[in-house]
């Protein structure tokens, strides 16, 4: 039997998302049987961080990510502007039947004298690492995948309606937010499928998550992070 050979411009979008939800569970399952002296909140920094240089050793894959300084000044403020509208969607739609289980009590940074070092951490990992991985696998991969097998033959632009339903309602299951999350997929889809360029909902996701960290820092609604 021949040994089957991944296609490797699809696990290299797979992959980082696949490591960080690896890791994310590990812990989770993990959790009560760790050293009781162990703050497992430093763990984020690990996973972000192992999901960024697995990302930046397999940039070479990453063909669509060029042209960053071809932006218009038009399309970053369009793009932040669709990033700070899904911030208020995402903390409005919070009622119980909006949520898929009960929500978590998040990521609490507590008091002390690192207290300073994990919101950063979290609030850095949060706002480049993650929407660069999951706009990479979520829109980049999987929405073009969806639409053709051959997904970096496919023009952002002719994607289908299908398809954008299909990766946003997968995209909202990931979240415990599921409405706000099925919300945000379709922004970040439509905004990918109307410029064409995957800097668009990467900026905009970048946006949503910095300024969700920050409002989550100021109030202390630790439940979002």
């Amino acid at each position: 039997m021949l040994p089957i050979r991944l296609d490797p411009n699809i696990w290299s979008r797979i992959a980082p998302f696949a490591l960080y939800m690896l890791f994310m569970a590990t812990v989770d399952i993990l959790a009560p049987y760790l050293p009781s002296g162990l703050d497992i909140r430093w763990l984020y920094g690990v996973k972000v961080g192992l999901v960024a240089l697995l990302l930046w050793s397999l940039r070479s894959y990453y063909i669509e990510l060029s042209g960053i300084a071809k932006l218009r000044w038009r399309e970053w403020l369009s793009a932040s502007l669709i990033g700070v509208l899904v911030f208020v969607v995402w903390i409005s739609l919070d009622a119980p039947w909006m949520l898929l289980g009960d929500q978590s009590k998040g990521f609490n940074p507590g008091n002390g004298q690192y207290v300073c070092l994990l919101m950063a951490t979290r609030l850095i990992g949060a706002a480049l690492v993650v929407p660069l991985m999951e706009e990479l696998f979520w829109r980049s991969f999987l929405m073009r995948w969806i639409h053709n097998q051959h997904f970096l033959n496919v023009d952002p632009r002719q994607a289908s309606i299908l398809a954008l339903l299909v990766s946003s309602a997968l995209f909202a299951i990931e979240h415990t937010e599921w409405l706000a999350g099925l919300l945000a997929g379709l922004a970040y889809g439509l905004l990918y499928i109307r410029s064409g360029k995957i800097w668009m909902p990467i900026i905009a996701h970048a946006v949503t998550n910095g300024i969700l960290g920050v409002w989550v820092i100021y109030t202390g609604n630790w439940h979002y992070w």
